[in-house]
């Protein structure tokens, strides 16, 4: 059925309706007065295909959901405003979750276009319950990232790259400019598949951790559709769920376990042994020097090294696992605080991670999709520039690169942002 003006005016408003905006709040967003968003919304006005582009954007749609043959008042964007009601008025939040949307769905495009095959990975469900305790929350948590290891053949190493890891498993990554108090969100929707992003704004050991939670929301909150981490939240048995998945996740108990054996600590306070002759066992005790099992700072800076992840995680991590008792913990996290474990690391040479280089991972893939889809002719150069600036690439330093590829030269094909 072709789609008329009066059926795609009666979509917009229930768009627009269903993420809680107003008639004015639309006209803000397009530069143009109420009266004419009203009229778009009554039929009596066409829209173009930028101020559709503007609006598929601010509703946190693809364009294409306004064609379709069935169209749903009910999205993802809405789905988030459900969970998280206080969101609704804060303009620097619902941004971030736009521009997630949208890189979502576009790099989602791109692997189509280009052939991006991701093995037909597929996601194990779990079917466990919301936690109703943050003890069962914590309990959940530690055993499927336990599971999760054993499936992924991860044994009790540390975690290469966790983006390229949840990748190779299906599920899209990104970094993101996200408010300051959210640390990450996941987005599940039948155009975007698992998407996870992490926030831009925070150093490498914190996205590192950002991302294993988010993980853990894909794994076991999928099918709420999305979900906002942030440090307000963190008393919520799902975000204490995610939280007790990432630690075990990037630190499991055995290996860190074996870490602080290999420097001589954590032993138990009586040691014992045997010795057989092939006819009788000889045992032997011992006891370790007095305070030579106690866990100090640099044994914290190498662990956390070790793991890829903040010294204060390893701290925590190392307390619940029983390592550190409550006044070990409090005196060393003083001295974190206070910059030792900086001092300590920088005095081991002990680098810390190349957070820049690490910041740029998903602008790299996304803008080298989007190279190949010029190539091939499938976009256009002004669909690329757009993509180019969804991730804070100027048109300038673009369009150097392409005269130094030789892609300058290329037809433009048929401006599309899907296949057809």
């Amino acid at each position: 059925m072709p789609m008329t003006q009066e059926e795609l005016a009666r979509r917009l408003r229930a768009a627009r309706e269903a993420c809680g905006l107003t008639q004015e709040d639309v006209s803000r967003h397009l530069s143009v007065s109420r009266p004419t968003v009203a009229q778009m919304e009554l039929g009596n006005r066409g829209v173009t295909s930028l101020e559709l582009d503007k609006l598929a954007y601010l509703y946190g749609r693809d364009i294409r959901e306004f064609f379709a043959e069935e169209f749903r008042a009910d999205d993802a964007l809405l789905v988030l405003f459900r969970g998280h009601a206080d969101v609704a008025g804060q303009e620097p939040v619902l941004d971030a979750l736009r521009e997630c949307l949208a890189l979502g769905r576009e790099i989602t495009n791109l692997e189509r276009l280009v052939g991006v095959d991701r093995g037909g990975a597929t996601l194990p469900d779990y079917g466990l319950p919301a936690p109703r305790t943050r003890w069962e929350a914590i309990q959940h948590g530690q055993r499927v990232a336990a599971s999760e290891r054993r499936r992924l053949d991860l044994g009790n190493a540390p975690l290469p790259n966790v983006a390229d890891l949840l990748e190779t498993h299906g599920v899209r990554t990104a970094q993101v400019r996200l408010a300051g108090e959210v640390s990450g969100l996941t987005l599940v929707a039948p155009d975007i598949g698992a998407f996870v992003a992490g926030n831009l704004g925070h150093g490498f050991a914190r996205q590192r951790f950002s991302y294993a939670h988010e993980y853990c929301h894909v794994l076991l909150d999928r099918a709420q559709k999305a979900a906002i981490s942030r440090a307000d939240d963190r008393d919520n048995v799902l975000e204490v769920r995610a939280n007790a998945f990432a630690a075990s996740f990037l630190m499991p108990a055995e290996g860190v376990q074996e870490f602080v054996e290999g420097l001589a600590k954590g032993r138990p306070s009586r040691l014992r042994a045997e010795v057989f002759d092939e006819g009788e066992a000889l045992q032997a005790e011992g006891r370790p020097e007095p305070g030579s099992q106690a866990i100090q700072m640099y044994d914290v800076v190498l662990l956390a090294h070790h793991f890829k992840v903040s010294r204060i995680s390893a701290l925590y991590r190392l307390k619940n696992l029983k390592l550190l008792n409550q006044p070990e913990f409090d005196a060393l996290r003083e001295q974190e605080e206070g910059g030792v474990g900086r001092a300590i690391a920088e005095l081991l040479d002990l680098k810390e991670p190349d957070h820049e280089g690490a910041s740029h991972e998903f602008r790299s893939r996304f803008l080298a999709l989007g190279f190949e889809a010029l190539r091939r002719g499938q976009i256009t150069r002004r669909k690329l520039a757009e993509l180019a600036g969804m991730v804070g690439i100027a048109n300038e330093a673009l369009n150097a690169v392409l005269r130094e590829t030789g892609l300058d030269e290329l037809e433009e094909a048929a401006d599309a942002l899907v296949p057809h």
